[in-house]
């Protein structure tokens, strides 16, 4: 089992920047592939950035490609998302998801694939 901890939201103007951290509990951090959602109000959670456990395969959303990076620490049991450009339509709760896998090189892009969540942290960017 693992529990995560979000950080580095705030309140930001836009074409700012914003990094969060994503601290997991445990010893095992490197057997979980890795990701990073949101929700605004409204409307679903959706798919952000994911990477495998390995850090060497991920995958942004198109929404995010080009300002958005996902990177993960596996000495320091952290996943980041470095949020550059950022815009209003960013305006969101992000959360951060682990889900345990056999899969070296596998990443995840659906919310049910993940098990374990991040309480959120807020990120609001003004126009």
């Amino acid at each position: 089992q693992v529990q995560l901890v979000e950080s580095g939201g705030g309140l930001v103007q836009a074409w700012g920047s914003l990094r969060l951290s994503c601290a997991a509990s445990g010893r095992t951090f490197s057997s979980y592939a890795m990701g990073w959602f949101r929700q605004a109000p409204g409307k679903e959670r959706e798919f952000v950035a994911v990477i495998s456990k390995s850090g060497g395969n991920a995958g942004n959303a198109d929404s995010v490609k080009g300002r958005f990076t996902i990177s993960r620490d596996n000495a320091k049991n952290t996943v980041y998302l470095q949020m550059n450009s950022l815009k209003p339509e960013d305006t969101a709760v992000y959360y951060c998801a682990a889900r345990i896998t056999s899969a070296s090189d596998g990443y995840y892009t659906l919310p049910q694939s993940y098990k374990y969540w991040g309480p959120g942290t807020q990120v609001t960017v003004s126009s």
